[in-house]
């Protein structure tokens, strides 16, 4: 007698074997038998007309702080997500001393735009090391399974205290430390070790983040403590060097590549088609190659669309934040403001004004965000309102620049007006990256590529201004269903096996028997996304983006139903996933 039975459904195995007909028996969390005539079952689940797919594998994650208090990890359980890993771009809130907690908050408010206040009020604690962090959320429920990066930024305060904050050089028994501290924690089941090197990340104070500019020999220490081990993958995020100075590319990508060989390890590149530096993209591709051809395995993290921000008056970013008459506004509840933005002279006095810095010293804004208000013409040819049914592959000529060029008016203005639409709830898209063509033709080549993998998601983070848990749904809809780029089988495969291979999950990703009874039931024709709605349920009141889809009739994690028709039950059968378990 099985637990359940998955009946009538187009299986896709994750594996890259052709789709067929079968059914799926799952008892005791595992995937039994899959075929036909498969015995009774205490439960069955009707899936005619429906794929029958592995649970998502999402490599890339900053549900940190937010698994720590959250039950339901929203929005990755709707999206078929049933294992995420986290602690990525080298910030996270392990290894962390109690005197460190609010230094680690703050860099965590700060690059991943996170509500201090939110953390400070819904992080439970009750670990330091990095093995106590894991057993303490292993004990709590949760709907999906929790993997971890030991991420650099913590693990360099652990080691250093203040000075790790202010910048300075680690001595060489800082360094052993830290690797001390990364084999502990990949002994103990974390999947890897994660670092950031952007300048796009800051602290809450406007700081670079301790280990953005980590020396090479540092890395190469943290690298050495993991030789000899037979699992642990390493992330790295980097601008290379682009704000600094082109020659320095190829020193960057060294030092990252000598990090992946001193270790022994694979390691996975974050890449996108930046403004300013529109085609690095293909360089990096071109080092990946040359990586992969000497024996050093090193992947490519790419977006399955634009990557960009959300632009509101609730939101974290708009336009006008930094321009004096809004600031003495912006205090208000929405709909006072609105009000007020809406008089006539407020609104030309608002106009007639430039923006104040709002990068900088003291802010975590990233200077980018200065340089495209002094250039907004070009801002707005990429930006777009946000409807109901997302476009996120919009012709130029229904951004707010091409509106404002056909009403003789200016960009800035007709933004303005089209912020105050849908009393102030208007939502406006705005992809940053991977978008200069104006369409996604650059994705789907970087998608294509041998080495890519799926990733950049954030899930947990950015909650102000982005909502890129749905790259999986868009995925399967847009460049499978919709443009047939890929196959159905190739994008689960991408979605579930490789993603569970790279992390070293060899329990699942793939529907066989024998394997871990994660899956997804998904009507792929009705399968869309929706347009994101402002939430105010973060710890504190705070507020965050969230996506929801239709078309996932069912989601389970080890046999359970987490999530059915785009809403989540009660099961909570989610635990931390260990490399090596």
């Amino acid at each position: 007698m099985h637990d359940l039975l998955i009946r009538g459904g187009t299986v896709v195995d994750g594996a890259g074997a052709p789709a067929r007909t079968a059914d799926v028996a799952i008892a005791d969390g595992h995937v039994v038998a899959i075929g036909r005539d498969l015995g009774p079952a205490r439960a069955t689940l009707d899936a005619d007309g429906a794929l029958v797919t592995p649970g998502f594998v999402d490599v890339h994650s900053h549900y940190d702080g937010q698994a720590s208090w959250d039950e339901e990890m929203l929005p990755s359980s709707i999206h078929g997500a049933t294992t995420v890993a986290m602690g990525s771009c080298g910030v996270g809130f392990a290894p962390c001393r109690v005197v460190d907690r609010e230094r680690l908050i703050a860099l965590m408010e700060g690059v991943e735009d996170i509500p201090g206040t939110a953390l400070a009020e819904g992080l439970t604690w009750g670990w330091e090391t990095f093995p106590e962090y894991m057993d303490v959320l292993d004990r709590r429920r949760h709907t999906i399974d929790l993997a971890f990066h030991v991420p650099h930024d913590a693990v360099r305060v652990f080691a250093m205290g203040e000075r790790a904050l202010a910048g300075e050089v680690a001595t060489d028994a800082e360094m052993a430390r830290m690797g001390e501290l990364v084999r502990e924690a990949i002994v103990a089941g974390a999947i890897g070790f994660s670092t950031g090197r952007t300048d796009n990340h800051r602290g809450k104070d406007g700081r670079p983040t301790p280990g953005a500019d980590a020396s090479a020999a540092e890395l190469q220490a943290i690298a050495r403590a993991l030789t000899g081990l037979d699992r642990g993958v390493l992330q790295a995020v980097s601008d290379f060097d682009m704000f600094v100075s082109p020659d320095r590319f190829d020193p960057e990508f060294d030092l990252l590549e000598d990090m992946a060989k001193v270790a022994g390890r694979p390691l996975s590149i974050s890449l996108l088609q930046r403004v300013g530096a529109t085609e690095q993209w293909r360089r990096i591709l071109t080092r990946v190659e040359r990586a992969n051809a000497a024996g050093t395995p090193i992947r490519a993290q790419v977006a399955t669309r634009g990557i960009g921000v959300i632009l509101g008056l609730e939101a974290t970013f708009h336009p006008f934040i930094g321009f004096p008459s809004y600031k003495a506004v912006a205090h208000l509840p929405l709909a006072a403001r609105v009000a007020e933005l809406k008089k006539p002279e407020v609104r030309a006095r608002i106009l007639a004004e430039k923006s104040d810095k709002v990068a900088g010293d003291g802010s975590a804004v990233p200077p980018l965000v200065d340089k495209l208000l002094e250039a907004f013409d070009m801002v707005a040819m990429s930006l777009f309102r946000l409807e109901a049914t997302p476009d996120y592959e919009p012709d130029r000529q229904a951004s707010l620049f091409g509106e404002a060029m056909r009403a003789g008016k200016k960009s800035l203005e007709v933004t303005y007006d089209a912020l105050l639409e849908d009393d102030g709830h208007q939502l406006l898209y705005f992809p940053i990256y991977n978008y200069a063509s104006g369409t996604l033709r650059e994705v789907g080549e970087m998608l294509r590529h041998p080495h890519a993998i799926l990733g950049l998601g954030d899930g947990g983070a950015h909650v102000g201004t982005i909502c890129d848990v749905s790259f999986g749904t868009f995925l399967l809809s847009h460049w499978a269903r919709d443009k047939g780029v890929f196959t159905i089988e190739q994008a689960i495969h991408k979605l579930s096996g490789e993603a569970a291979a790279w992390l070293g999950l060899g329990d699942r990703g793939v529907l066989a028997p024998g394997r871990r009874a994660d899956v997804n039931v998904i009507d792929l024709p009705a399968l869309a996304l929706r347009r994101p709605e402002l939430l105010h349920d973060l710890p504190a009141g705070g507020k965050r983006f969230l996506q929801r889809a239709d078309g996932y009739r069912a989601t389970l994690v080890r046999g359970e139903v987490i999530a059915q028709d785009g809403v989540v039950t009660g099961a909570r059968p989610g635990r931390v996933a260990r490399s090596g378990a």
